[in-house]
């Protein structure tokens, strides 16, 4: 934390004094408050430690948001938006005759600045707790049925910083040592009182206690325990019940001392799905043209073999309907033919087939399906409405058939070229992976969200990994 105080000052630092240099190099030059003269360089002083304090006010400097999600860049352009903001708004109510370029150069110097660099030292963090550095030690306190859950959910996004050191099931039974088993987990205790979890924080050195739903603990019991965990100056983190919601949908109202959390209906408006149209009409355009000589390029290569250049295949869409979805040809000409032959070899989640050392793609397939070249043609299918820039893939009739009732709530919006599960490992993600990614975009859809996940799959193209 003290490093990201450095830096932040550093960065207000460079951008206010080179705002200041290229506005009005090294003259002096003052700004006139009524009968008040004062020079920029103060202005400068006092705009900078505003903008650092407001910072730490905005808490773009608190534990819980640095190093994962993207509360951390929101705060800090929110923080900033409102400093100058604020400032546009004084300088009009009191006519003000403040240099518009002076600031027009500090605020987007500072704001790309800071983002830069709280990116840079969030991926040196990742490092880290990859590594099993710089991670919070969890004793995880739940019943037996969601204490592996709780484990697995943390374990998923080690980056996160949640490491679970042990296991404290109050009134639990686990002498057969099955719940440390399946998780990987040591049993710290049974007890139900607070002085049995904190023999079990103290025994294997946690620093957080994360608590979830199904635990044998009165309410009572519950604030004993947190006002303890408190003298220590130990987190404690409550795990409700509630899978894969996004953040914007839940709200907590505190009834009688109560924390009632309550949970939002998803909403795909008519506002927000025409928004979403155009954006794709826009976006899909812009890179067809921009695209068209690579396009032509690939479509030739392909045909050098004798078949078409395009392959087209029936899949499901929005709704459930039926639609015909481009690519370019990576396979031989009767590759469709060759499935049932080689269903026994598949190295897919056991719904999608899939091998990564298919006999079937052509020697220009393989390296158009390392980058996803073959995906390109798919963008006249975003023109045309069959699908969108980003969205669950698209599947065959066959896959869908074999859905559980469930997973049909990936119709409910229009499939994508590139979606969570794209960008979150690809091919090598497990059947339930995928689906659980599926849904969650489905349940949280926003359209930030779908500029977050392409600007990921750019990096996880380049990366290649589970491209087969």
């Amino acid at each position: 934390m003290r490093n990201l105080r450095w830096v932040d000052a550093s960065i207000i630092a460079v951008a206010l004094i080179l705002a200041q240099i290229v506005r009005f190099g090294f003259d002096k030059t003052d700004l006139t408050l009524g009968s008040l003269t004062i020079s920029y360089w103060v202005c400068g002083v006092i705009l900078g430690l505003v903008w650092y304090v407001m910072l730490g006010a905005w808490d773009s400097r608190k534990i819980r948001v640095v190093g994962a999600g993207t509360d951390e860049y929101k705060l800090i352009l929110t923080a900033t938006t409102w400093l100058f903001g604020t400032l546009a708004i004084l300088s009009y109510a009191f006519d003000l005759d403040t240099a518009r370029g002076y600031v027009l150069l500090a605020l987007p110097i500072g704001s790309c600045g800071i983002l830069l660099s709280r990116w840079v030292q969030r991926r040196s963090l990742h490092r880290k707790r990859l590594s099993g550095e710089s991670s919070a030690k969890v004793l995880v306190v739940a019943g037996a049925a969601t204490a592996s859950h709780l484990v697995s959910s943390l374990n998923r996004q080690p980056t996160a910083g949640f490491t679970p050191v042990a296991i404290h099931v109050p009134d639990g039974d686990d002498t057969d040592g099955a719940l440390a088993r399946k998780t990987g987990v040591p049993m710290a205790g049974t007890g139900h009182d607070v002085h049995s979890v904190m023999e079990s924080i103290n025994r294997h050195g946690a620093d957080t206690v994360a608590m979830s739903s199904g635990i044998a603990l009165s309410p009572e019991e519950i604030r004993d325990l947190g006002w303890a965990l408190a003298d220590r100056r130990i987190r404690l983190i409550m795990a409700p019940a509630l899978t894969d919601i996004a953040g914007p949908r839940l709200h907590v109202q505190p009834v009688s001392g109560l924390p009632l959390v309550h949970v939002s209906t998803p909403q795909f408006s008519s506002g927000a799905q025409f928004a979403k149209r155009v954006f794709d009409v826009i976006t899909s355009s812009l890179l067809i043209l921009a695209l068209s000589p690579v396009l032509l390029a690939l479509a030739v290569i392909v045909k050098s073999d004798g078949g078409s250049a395009l392959f087209r295949q029936q899949r499901i869409g929005l709704q459930g309907e039926k639609f015909h979805m481009f690519k370019f040809r990576s396979m031989v000409v009767d590759a469709e033919n060759l499935v049932a032959a080689l269903a026994h070899q598949s190295d897919g989640n056991g719904v999608m087939f899939k091998m990564k050392n298919d006999p079937r793609v052509t020697s220009a397939g393989q390296w158009m399906r390392r980058y996803s070249l073959d995906e390109l043609p798919q963008l006249f299918n975003v023109l045309l409405g069959h699908m969108s820039l980003v969205g669950p893939r698209p599947p065959l009739e066959s896959e869908a058939a074999e859905y559980e009732r469930h997973v049909h709530r990936r119709f409910l919006v229009k499939p994508g070229i590139t979606g969570l599960w794209q960008v979150s490992g690809r091919s090598n993600l497990s059947w339930k992976d995928t689906v659980r990614l599926d849904l969650y975009y489905v349940e949280n859809w926003s359209f930030a969200g779908d500029i977050m996940i392409l600007l990921k799959t750019l990096k996880a193209v380049i990366k290649v990994d589970g491209a087969y």
